[in-house]
């Protein structure tokens, strides 16, 4: 039986600039959906992906994703006390009680390859997930990272979450070339971090899900700093594709970037009409300001 995904990396030093002034003070992966924050999706994410180790890579500014997870005394005290059981036990359970939290600091931001190295003392050499909170991947059944890791799991290969994106965009993602094997996966025979649209070789774009071999890590030992002058985990995919195989994987689900305000207004609105008790309210309001 192969080993499920026990382990998830998530990245968040970033400063979330497109959100300023609002992330001077509040980190863009607390920024909330309705009643829940970024983090806490993906955190869901993981947990449906069979994760009990979750590993936050942040910096020493951050505090509030850490203080998110830790346990709010006076908060829970308050709340048993006023009787009010529901709202403690949202508040008790942001993570089950058999998944751990293990916070890591990236001294210095240079990219999303050395972030996940940076957790790498955490992850030793097992198989492990990327899940970026900034793209929230909705739908009915399982989260887009446990298709991928149940993909990943059968032939022991990596799994990289992609989907199209108008060709004038692809400097902003790190692009694949691939040879199709089923409905959802696509052999990786070359991937590039954010090619002008004259020269990428597809317009399928890498976004925030990936499930990957323990020895990628040493293959980001050794990455130089690409595109921006940062250590690209795509040039570490890139390497390993000498070595073993690596699939694109066009999950199941709807992704909303929510690393720019439209897209965190697109999926509130989203969360808002799967919402018995909002949607009628809401779409009045959207039919309202749309006339």
């Amino acid at each position: 039986m192969k080993p499920r995904l026990r382990k998830v990396v998530f990245p968040v030093a970033g400063l979330g600039t497109r959100f300023l002034p609002a992330s001077k003070v509040v980190a863009k992966e607390m920024l909330p959906v309705l009643d829940k924050p970024l983090i806490q999706y993906a955190v869901d994410e993981a947990v449906d992906a069979g994760a009990d180790t979750l590993i936050f890579v942040t910096n020493r500014y951050k505090h509030a994703i850490a203080d998110y997870f830790d346990t709010a005394f006076e908060l829970e005290q308050r709340l048993e006390r006023a009787g009010k059981h529901d709202l403690l036990a949202l508040v008790r359970n942001v993570v089950p009680k058999h998944v751990r939290c293990v916070f890591v600091t990236q001294a210095e931001a240079l990219g999303l390859g050395h972030a996940v190295l940076c957790a790498r003392p955490v992850i030793g050499d097992e198989p492990f997930g990327v899940i970026l909170p900034d793209d929230l991947i909705w739908n009915r059944g399982h989260g887009a990272l446990r298709q991928m890791a149940e993909f990943a799991a059968k032939d022991d290969v990596g799994a990289i979450a992609v989907e199209e994106v108008p060709r004038e965009q692809t400097q902003k993602y790190g692009i694949v070339d691939a040879e199709k094997a089923d409905a959802r996966a696509a052999l990786v025979r070359h991937v590039v971090e954010k090619p002008k649209p004259d020269v990428a070789p597809s317009n399928l774009a890498i976004v925030g899900r990936y499930v990957l071999p323990g020895r990628i890590l040493e293959l980001l030992e050794t990455t130089k700093p690409g595109a921006g002058g940062e250590i690209q985990l795509t040039d570490a995919i890139a390497a390993l594709l000498g070595t073993g195989k690596v699939y694109a994987y066009r999950f199941e689900g709807t992704r909303f970037d929510c690393g720019s305000k439209l897209g965190l207004v697109k999926a509130t609105l989203h969360f808002a009409l799967q919402d018995p008790a909002l949607a009628e309210a809401t779409r009045a309001f959207v039919a309202a300001a749309a006339s």
